[in-house]
């Protein structure tokens, strides 16, 4: 990507407004997508005991390898471990996923299935996740002169790439329970990093909360080729509130049910930026002023992202 994001990036833009943008003429290549879209789909193909052979540990503090459906619970701000398990228990999230982060991690490291088992899986999945950083850059650099920041502002602070990128897969769902809330595909919630970028297949059923009518939520229809970018609970902190990080969902999509009542499978891939663990960060010059004092006290990258991902496991 030679130049930066096509869409207008200030103070009256769409991603300080709503936080979400689809994001078109980015240097992901479709070859690139469909290629580890193809990953995504023969390892959530493999049976149950072969997945489990990269587990994902007991502590979402180690947010890598495989969760099974049900294992996760996505929630907005709850952290009271005995109200986390009984909404896991009364409304299970319907998914399973994989994570995976740079290799030379010290704090999470990558869980990874025995090679034999999918060979080149590993290979494609850290090739696709150092594309990904790189588009991750663009973007950081657009925000900073959006915002007034000289343009490295924000990517001077991400440089360690501790970032997440996660297969997902919604299995087929029953769609009465799906309408009825007796499970959920993800919950309602905002993410809580920098930025995340987000691919998905054409099945739809995202969904993001009105900034102007809370509670109300607006599906967000696949667009061929495009790549979502939405602002996380990190950034919208990092900039006093000036760029919002919006709520957001995934349920039925409309006119995606067949003749059994089932809704199909989908599948996406999130990739979820984190400023550096090891830096500690208060409100960006030019969000605050005697007229608007800061809300926020500095806090690190790694006590904010352990303490939310601890949140959900």
């Amino acid at each position: 990507m030679s130049t930066f994001p096509s869409v207008t990036l200030d103070h009256s833009g769409v991603v300080p407004d709503i936080g979400f943008v689809q994001l078109v003429n980015h240097s992901l290549s479709p070859a690139d997508i469909e290629a580890m879209f193809d990953w995504s789909k023969r390892f959530f193909s493999l049976p149950d005991e072969i997945k489990h052979l990269a587990p994902h540990p007991a502590s979402g503090t180690h947010h890598r390898g495989y969760s099974a459906p049900g294992k996760e619970k996505v929630v907005q701000h709850i952290y009271d471990r005995n109200e986390l398990d009984e909404l896991r228990n009364r409304t299970p999230d319907v998914k399973e996923s994989f994570e995976v982060g740079r290799e030379d991690d010290p704090v999470m490291p990558n869980i990874w299935l025995p090679e034999n088992t999918l060979p080149g899986f590993k290979d494609a999945s850290l090739r696709f996740y150092w594309i990904c950083d790189e588009v991750k850059g663009h973007i950081l650099r657009a925000i900073a002169l959006a915002l007034g920041l000289p343009e490295r502002y924000l990517l001077d602070k991400h440089r360690a790439a501790d970032n997440q990128l996660r297969f997902l897969h919604y299995p087929p769902v029953s769609s009465t329970a799906l309408q009825n809330e007796e499970v959920t595909r993800i919950g309602a919630h905002s993410d809580f990093g920098s930025i995340t970028l987000l691919l998905q297949d054409d099945i739809g059923g995202l969904e993001v909360e009105s900034p102007q009518e809370p509670g109300r939520f607006l599906p967000v229809p696949p667009v061929q080729g495009a790549l979502l970018v939405n602002a996380g609970d990190f950034l919208m902190r990092w900039s006093n509130d000036t760029i919002r990080s919006t709520i957001h969902r995934v349920r039925a999509p409309a006119h995606a049910q067949d003749d059994g009542g089932k809704i199909p499978e989908r599948y996406s891939m999130p990739y979820f930026c984190s400023a550096d663990f090891d830096i500690v960060v208060d409100c960006l010059p030019g969000t605050w002023s005697n007229e608007r004092p800061k809300r926020y006290k500095p806090i690190s990258a790694s006590q904010y992202v352990l303490e939310r991902l601890a949140a959900i496991y």
